[in-house]
């Protein structure tokens, strides 16, 4: 190998690394299915309802409704079953937390809204995954284990529930011309919030701490640079508004 090829193989690394931070953090809360589904070894099968006996109901509305983002966190364990379901939680909304992720997303919380009806997820869990979720949510630091009590949960088998376990916000949502932002790839009905992309919610991130900023520069520093990223995330909680309805925190 000539040294121009050794070098180009190096730049070509470098641009690779780099376009995959960009594509992960842009790509949240990634590709999920429409329908009730189970994570199986990478991918999606089709769901078990008799699966569920025994386990956590927890709600995803975020990427943990994304087989992708489920392999992420259980791919070391070829065995692991998830049942995925769907449902519906009435006057709630999906919208932006005022953080910034690790891999230099803005992620998602729960936040209520009167009026709306939010399409999300379940996911059922067992003891040894929940312990895995609770890690990878970073509870006590990004958000908090709780239940969910008298709300209106309504899952694709037409069966109603009043509570369900939650990972609630621990830094309110990001507000945008003194609004909620809700995630453009989560639908609802009767959504009274302005709804982004993802990439759309880093320009706004950038434009508030680092305006002068290349877009791409910006995100990859949040990914490589731990203090940058807590920096941000500080300025972003500023004007945030906590989690509104009442919930049960959980010790884990």
């Amino acid at each position: 190998m000539t040294l121009m090829s050794v070098t180009e193989s190096k730049i070509s690394g470098v641009d690779n690394a780099r376009a995959t931070r960009l594509t992960r953090a842009r790509g949240y809360p990634y590709e999920f299915p429409k329908r009730s589904f189970t994570y199986h070894d990478g991918i999606a099968v089709p769901f078990a309802s008799e699966a569920i006996q025994g386990r956590t109901p927890v709600l995803a509305f975020g990427s943990n409704q994304s087989p992708e983002r489920l392999q992420q966190k259980f791919g070391h364990n070829s065995d692991t079953v998830i049942p995925v379901q769907r449902a519906r939680l009435r006057d709630f909304d999906v919208v932006y937390a005022a953080r910034i992720t690790s891999y230099g997303a803005v992620p998602a919380m729960l936040q209520s809204h009167l009026g709306a009806n939010v399409s999300l997820a379940v996911t059922w869990l067992d003891d040894t995954q929940l312990a895995v979720m609770h890690e990878s949510e970073g509870v006590g630091s990004g958000y908090d284990f709780a239940l969910l009590d008298g709300v209106d949960l309504e899952l694709d088998t037409g069966e109603l529930r009043s509570e369900v376990h939650l990972y609630a916000s621990l830094h309110g949502h990001f507000i945008h011309d003194q609004t909620a932002v809700a995630l453009a790839a989560v639908s609802a009905k009767g959504r009274g919030w302005p709804a982004r992309t993802t990439g759309d919610m880093l320009v706004l991130a950038r434009d508030r701490v680092s305006p002068k900023t290349p877009i791409d520069d910006f995100i990859v520093r949040l990914v490589d640079d731990e203090a940058f990223r807590h920096a941000c995330t500080e300025v972003l909680g500023h004007d945030a508004v906590r989690f509104s309805h009442p919930h049960q925190v959980i010790d884990v």
